[in-house]
């Protein structure tokens, strides 16, 4: 899921069916850090934090715990902060997890596109 679809409640159903999920976060969504771990920042992941939410109806709707990856892409110099609930797998698998869906999101476009 991208970030125009972020939605708490339908994310914690995701947890509560033992699923996991990998999504950018809005510039806007209300969070309070809990812990830092320890990044390798020659990988190109900028932080890795244990956080809560903080806004009233999100905290409501996503009550427990959430992990925070921020990873800046060498590349383009962009920098890209997803939320997960995955607590086990490397910072930075989290972030190739969301790169490599963008590609085959892509590769499925190409593949539909009618020929000319």
């Amino acid at each position: 899921m991208d970030r125009g679809y972020v939605d708490f409640g339908r994310l914690y159903v995701f947890t509560l069916s033992a699923a996991f999920f990998v999504v950018r976060t809005k510039s806007n969504v209300l969070l309070q850090r809990q812990y830092s771990h320890p990044v390798d920042k020659t990988t190109g992941v900028r932080s890795d934090h244990i956080v809560i939410l903080t806004a009233i109806g999100s905290a409501k709707a996503y009550p427990e715990q959430l992990r925070r990856v921020s990873y800046l892409d060498v590349k383009t110099r962009k920098r890209f902060k997803f939320l997960t609930n995955n607590f086990t797998l490397p910072a930075l698998t989290i972030a190739l997890i969301y790169k490599s869906r963008w590609q085959r999101i892509v590769l499925q476009w190409i593949k539909a596109a009618p020929a000319d």
